[in-house]
C-alpha cells in the first residue's frame, strides 16, 4: 500500500475532475489547480455526484475522505505533496510550461504522472531540467470508474519512481500495466484505434450500420473481453489444445480476415457517416443520459467481477 497522503491535480476537466473524485475516495488529501474560473464549482458537482458509485464500488468508505483545497497556480498546488497527477491540456508548450513552474517547488521525493494520451514521454521530458521523477501515468475516462493505468519511465526515470506510482495507483483502486517500450498511444489507445478502424470500415463498405456494429461489440466479444484478454480467450476458445491448437486451426481464417481488413481514414466524409450514424443510434438521448447509462452499466460490471477478481 502507498503511505503517500497528500496529492495534487493540475488540470481539472473531466479526466482531473474524476481523479480528484478517486483520491478522495481513498482518503487522499487533493489540491487542484486549473485556470477555469468555474473549476471550484465544477470539481466540487462532478465529486459530489461521483460520490455514490464510489460508495458503491466500495471505492470510497463512510467517513473516510481526504481533504479538497484549490490553488491559483500549478506552483502552489504541488508544494508538500508526495504524487501529482498531471492532466493539463495535451498541447506540448502547456506541458512544458506547467513543468517549468512546478519543477522548482516539488518535494525531492514527489513523483509527477502524466494523464497524457497523444503524447509521448520523450516529448514531455524536454519541459524538465530534470525528468527522473516524472512517468506516465495514463487513465481510461473516467478515472474513476475504469481500472487501467498504463504506466512508462525510460532510462531518465529514477529506478524506483515506476513502483512507486505503481503502487500508489493500487492503493486506490487501479489495476496498472507496464508499457516497456514507447509507441504513440501507448497499448489500449492503439488496441481501441484498431478496432474503431474496422468498424468504420464495415461502416463504409455497408457491411453493417453504425449501432449494428456497435452492438456486434457489445453483446459479443465486448463480453468476453470484459472478462479476460483476446489471447487467454481464444486459449480457452481449443479446449483442452489450448493456444497451440487454436493456431493450427484457425491460422488460415485469421491470415484471410486480416488480408481484408480495411484501412479507411477519417476525413469529413467519414466523420458525416458516423455522426449520423451515431445519432440513428443514440434516438432521443442526450449525451448526459447516454453517459449516466454508460456509467451505471460499467459499474454494475464492476461490482458483479470484484469478488472474482479478488
Amino acid at each position: 500500500m502507498s503511505d503517500i497522503q497528500k496529492t495534487a491535480v493540475l488540470g481539472a476537466g473531466v479526466i482531473g475532475a474524476s481523479w480528484t473524485a478517486l483520491f478522495l475516495a481513498a482518503g487522499k488529501d487533493v489540491n487542484v489547480f486549473d485556470i477555469s474560473l468555474t473549476a471550484r464549482n465544477d470539481v466540487e458537482a462532478y465529486v459530489e455526484n461521483a460520490w455514490p458509485t464510489l460508495l458503491e464500488l466500495g471505492l470510497a468508505v463512510e467517513g473516510r475522505k481526504g481533504t479538497l483545497q484549490f490553488f491559483d497556480s500549478a506552483g502552489d498546488a504541488v508544494e508538500g505533496c508526495g504524487f501529482v497527477q498531471e492532466n493539463v491540456p495535451e498541447r506540448i508548450e502547456i506541458k512544458h510550461a506547467t513543468f517549468a513552474e512546478i519543477e522548482s517547488r516539488l518535494e525531492p521525493e514527489a513523483i509527477v504522472c502524466s494523464s497524457a494520451s497523444g503524447l509521448m514521454v520523450k516529448e514531455m521530458q524536454a519541459g524538465w531540467s530534470n525528468p527522473s521523477r516524472f512517468i506516465l501515468g495514463h487513465p481510461f475516462n473516467p478515472p474513476h470508474l475504469i481500472p487501467l493505468v498504463e504506466l512508462l519511465a525510460n532510462e531518465k526515470t529514477d529506478e524506483d519512481v515506476l513502483e512507486i506510482g505503481e503502487n500508489f495507483y493500487k492503493s486506490v483502486g487501479k489495476v496498472t500495466i507496464r508499457v516497456n517500450k514507447e509507441v504513440p498511444g501507448h497499448v489500449a489507445n492503439r488496441l481501441q484505434a484498431a478496432l474503431w478502424r474496422e468498424a468504420i470500415h464495415l461502416v463504409n463498405e455497408r457491411v453493417a450500420s453504425v449501432e449494428d456494429v456497435d452492438k456486434a461489440v457489445w453483446s459479443g466479444p465486448g463480453l468476453r473481453w470484459a472478462a479476460m484478454g483476446p489471447t487467454m480467450l481464444f486459449h480457452l476458445g481449443a479446449g483442452e489444445g489450448g493456444l497451440d491448437a487454436f493456431c493450427e486451426r484457425y491460422t488460415p481464417s485469421f491470415n484471410r480476415w486480416w488480408d481484408d481488413l480495411g484501412n479507411p481514414r477519417l476525413n469529413p466524409n467519414v466523420a458525416q457517416i458516423l455522426s449520423d450514424g451515431v445519432r440513428d443510434e443514440a434516438g432521443k438521448a442526450g449525451v448526459d443520459e447516454l453517459s449516466t447509462t454508460r456509467d451505471a452499466l460499467i459499474t454494475a460490471m464492476l461490482k458483479s467481477t470484484r469478488k472474482l477478481r479478488s
